[in-house]
């Protein structure tokens, strides 16, 4: 067999494509466009491990398979470069972060290259670099100098909304704006200090300063994301994590909330992503109402529910412990028991009380709210199960018809009064719907069914002016200030205590120079800590913006990263457009994904795309998992047990690194040179060999099974790691890594190798194929194209083995064959398909060849093969024509020597002609 180097072959091509730049992609009118896209990635210290270039491969297979097919195609890669774990590295060791991220992209991109990727590294961006960073702050000012205007269905300029003030006051404006919004006249307005005018635009912004409550870290000093806390703790870290009140940047992404959730209509996401971003922005119809609070008329509690028809069933009402009212609402008697839940409550984050439904706690106020259906009193509950951030934060409670408000009744022995009556109206049965039978002990509403019952309670509720009607949606304006310094700086000075934005021509506002990257002793961000840090002398914001900013419009930067004078031209952004293809982890269904949306409905509305949502298709991949080993300790021993000796003696169970275990097998030197623990260790060994333990699970440092591609590359080469990533099973699929199979898919190619080659000599020839080769081409020509075009990879792998095989096995050598295999292959293993296709004297790379065009007619057959069954058990077997009618098949058969035979000279009972099967004789 000829041999394939693969390591000088691939490290040669890498080099041929950054000379040339073969995946450089720009504006083309003449050619259709796709743009592939993969979810940026943060650079960890840790680099990448296998299960990180999944997507990556899978997206980089397409990328190559269009651009055969004629495209102009933008496959781009950058970095998400601003973040925590760099923060929190600089805070241990003093190293700036932008040193730490420096080196860790240079890691990755050195991983990258190893894997062979199309990337048009020309397009490369980072978030933390301060020619991208600008156009981020300036979408920030153009979201700040922006508001939403409900009749027009999109954002205009702030300046439409002050000139409506100035001549009508807000009376006529239909607007997103803060809840406790007041009505002005035109005359009030222009009376307004520069102030009072600033605080009541920030009440419209689409971008604006207020009081929110947050996840705040006092041991990070800063906020966090919810996807940042986990179980009450930070993840990174594990700090204990609190609810805080805390003046920040807000973004009013409510504003969108019904344009992100029709626009999902529009796009190939898949359902069950797609139904995630339903329930975040969790639209839904119902009713405000207003309860007032017993011996303290002053108070309204207003609550939005989607079943007011139930309001004759509310027994009490429960509200968020971060609540503003708590503090009046709370009696002398109850204050200390309150205190302390409060206290509790506020280190538990909104997803995980969301998701606890096991945990019921809640404290009494020790006041009585009046239920305006029937003037009854009802108790005031303080509990985590209501979120301050979701309708107004208080819950008219029905336990008779909500499961949470039902549990809560019972653990605290609250009444529960049944407002419906029928089939499946019992809430403590497992067939219990909300919304079956008609109402009882529910004034006028009795009789009513439930979908009439809700009608007339809205009506009756308008009528007595207790509420209205109303649409609420879940989703809530998404905090955007991060007390943090390794992020985009805000370009935001403050006047008189009123935030101004700095003139676009002076972007970037850049990361000043700091001491120590840690929050300053009297609380301030770090960015408090930079001297002579000012506008003008006027305080700058310390704050800096979240994680999301920057990736919220990464792919339109791809589209033009080098213009200094635009975020992207206009000319680039109208030929590249939306996204055709994105691929990333489903983990961004409802962070990252509904900001990107966000920001790019708002660059449509004000004009500066022709497109408002950002991604066509996306495919969430799949993980790939650990495949962890263990090896056995005798207890109280420095001995090891290979695991099918281990049930004879007591035995701890421990990680090893599945580096230096193969096929299960442990290698005994290198253990012992794993640790220095282990340098004595003893074996008792099973047919002479230590067999190790083996368990899938995530991939983690902790359980030593994070296999990296540089080794698996440097062992077997990177097409034969591209083919079997994919070859592993679907991308969407969750799989498990495990080496042992590889070396399959490295035959194989060495197998696809030798199809050239005869010895050492590279033999191809120019005669005409066969029937047979041309049909073992054009299936793996149907076959991939198919896969290709719907996103499948790991069906496509297993049909180029099938027709190396068959190749193989015919001693195929001809060029229209293998030219047209070697195109076919090259987007799974484009390092080897380079090679050969050199050798078949092509000058130019076979990125720019024609991907090969199925023929059905090659796969029509002229002739078939009838096996010829005499009393249950084949005899014989002919071919015949593949027209051929079933008498004529039949007349052919009995006419066989061997049927003749086995037949003795007795006449057959029947005969049955199967078409296109068989033939069956019976005696």
């Amino acid at each position: 067999m000829a041999e394939y180097n693969f390591r000088a072959t691939e490290k040669k091509w890498q080099q041929i494509w950054k000379e040339q730049q073969t995946y450089k992609a720009d504006v083309d009118a003449s050619k259709p466009k796709f743009y592939t896209l993969d979810m940026f990635p943060y650079p960890s210290g840790a680099g990448l491990h296998v299960g990180h270039p999944l997507g990556y491969i899978g997206s980089d297979i397409v990328a190559r398979y269009k651009k055969l097919k004629g495209f102009n195609v933008l496959h781009p890669m950058g970095f998400d470069s601003f973040g925590l774990p760099a923060e929190q590295y600089a805070i241990q060791t003093g190293q700036h972060p932008a040193k730490t991220t420096e080196d860790n992209i240079a890691r990755y991109k050195e991983q990258l290259a190893n894997i062979g990727f199309s990337f048009d590294w020309d397009k490369e961006v980072r978030t933390s670099d301060a020619s991208y960073y600008k156009w981020t702050q300036w979408i920030f000012m153009q979201l700040f100098d922006a508001y939403y205007d409900h009749a027009a269905d999109k954002a205009k300029h702030i300046n439409e909304l002050i000139a409506i003030f100035e001549k009508e006051g807000n009376a006529t404006v239909d607007a997103s704006c803060d809840e406790d919004t007041p009505a002005f006249t035109a005359a009030e307005w222009n009376a307004f200090s520069e102030k009072e005018q600033s605080d009541m635009l920030l009440k419209y912004r689409l971008t604006y300063l207020a009081d929110a409550v947050v996840n705040w870290c006092p041991e990070l000093g800063t906020v966090l994301a919810n996807d940042e806390v986990v179980n009450g703790v930070s993840e990174r870290g594990g700090y204990p994590v609190e609810r805080k009140l805390m003046k920040q940047w807000m973004m009013r992404i409510t504003a969108y909330a019904e344009r992100l959730l029709t626009g999902l209509e529009e796009i190939d996401f898949s359902e069950s992503l797609r139904e995630m971003q339903r329930n975040w922005i969790g639209k839904s119809k119902g009713c405000s109402l207003h309860f007032k609070v017993d011996e303290k008329p002053e108070l309204d509690l207003e609550v939005f529910t989607t079943r007011v028809d139930t309001a004759f069933g509310v027994t009490f009402m429960t509200i968020a412990p971060e609540h503003e009212l708590i503090e009046t609402l709370t009696s002398e008697a109850q204050k200390a028991a309150v205190d302390a839940y409060v206290e509790m409550a506020k280190n538990r984050s909104e997803r995980e009380r969301m998701s606890d439904v096991k945990t019921i706690s809640g404290v009494f106020t020790g006041s009585y709210a009046i239920n305006p259906f029937n003037g009854e009193k009802i108790p005031i509950w303080i509990a985590d199960y209501v979120l301050a951030g979701y309708g107004t934060g208080i819950v008219m409670a029905v336990p008779c018809s909500d499961t949470r408000d039902f549990a809560f009744a019972n653990h605290f022995g609250l009444p529960v009064i049944p407002v419906q009556e029928g089939k499946h109206t019992d809430i403590a049965q497992d067939d219990f719907d909300p919304k079956a039978g008609k109402m009882i002990n529910s004034g006028f509403l009795n009789g009513m069914e439930v979908s009439e019952a809700i009608k007339a309670a809205i009506n009756w509720v308008e009528e007595k002016g207790l509420g209205k009607g109303k649409v609420n949606y879940r989703i809530r304006n998404a905090v955007f200030s991060r007390q943090r310094y390794w992020g985009e700086p805000v370009p935001v000075y403050f006047e008189n205590g009123i935030p101004k934005l700095m003139k676009e021509s002076e972007l970037p506002l850049e990361l000043p120079a700091i001491d120590e990257y840690k929050p300053t002793a009297t609380g301030e961000p770090p960015l408090g800590r930079a001297a002579d840090w000012t506008y003008n002398g006027l305080p700058y914001e310390l704050s800096t913006m979240p994680g999301w900013a920057g990736s919220s419009w990464y792919f339109l930067r791809y589209m033009d990263p080098h213009n200094e004078e635009k975020f992207a031209d206009a000319e680039a952004l109208k030929y590249w457009n939306q996204v055709d293809l994105y691929v990333g982890g489903a983990e961004h269904a409802v962070g990252h994904l509904l900001y990107s949306r966000f920001w790019t409905k708002f660059l449509f509305d004000m004009g500066f795309l022709n497109f408002e949502e950002p991604f066509k298709k996306l495919i969430n991949q799949g993980m790939i998992q650990g495949r962890s080993n263990f090896v056995y300790r005798v207890k109280g021993t420095n001995q090891f047990v290979s695991y099918g000796l281990k049930k004879d003696y007591e035995v701890d169970p421990l990680y090893v690194d599945v580096n230096i275990v193969s096929n299960d097998v442990l290698d005994l030197e290198a253990f012992k040179k794993w640790r220095p623990d282990y340098a004595n260790a003893e074996f008792i060994l099973e047919d002479g060999k230590y067999v190790c333990g083996a368990e899938v699970e995530k991939m983690s440092k902790s359980k030593y099974n994070v296999v990296n591609p540089d080794d698996i590359i440097e062992r077997y080469g990177a097409d034969t790691f591209r083919m079997y990533e994919m070859f592993l099973g679907p991308l969407e699929q969750f799989k498990p890594w495990n080496t042992n199979g590889i070396d399959g898919v490295y035959k194989f190619l060495r197998k696809f190798w030798n199809l050239f080659h005869e010895g050492d000599d590279f033999v191809v020839t120019d005669e005409e194929p066969t029937k047979a080769e041309l049909k073992a081409l054009h299936a793996t020509i149907k076959k991939v194209t198919y896969d290709l075009d719907h996103y499948i990879f790991n069906t496509s792998v297993s049909q180029f083995m099938i027709a190396t095989n068959e190749l193989g096995g015919m001693k195929c050598k001809k060029r229209a064959i293998l030219e047209q295999l070697v195109v076919l292959i090259a987007p799974y293993a484009p390092h080897i398909a380079e090679e050969l296709w050199a050798k078949l004297g092509h000058t130019e790379s076979v990125t720019i060849a024609a991907f090969p065009e199925f023929n059905e007619s090659y796969l029509v057959e002229d002739e078939k093969l009838y096996p010829i069954m005499i009393n249950g058990k084949k005899r014989a077997e002919i071919t015949v024509s593949a027209s051929a009618k079933p008498n004529e098949i039949q007349e052919i058969a009995m006419q066989q020597e061997a049927v003749i035979r086995w037949m003795e000279g007795k006449q057959p009972k029947k005969v049955i002609v199967v078409p296109n099967k068989i033939v069956n004789i019976v005696l």
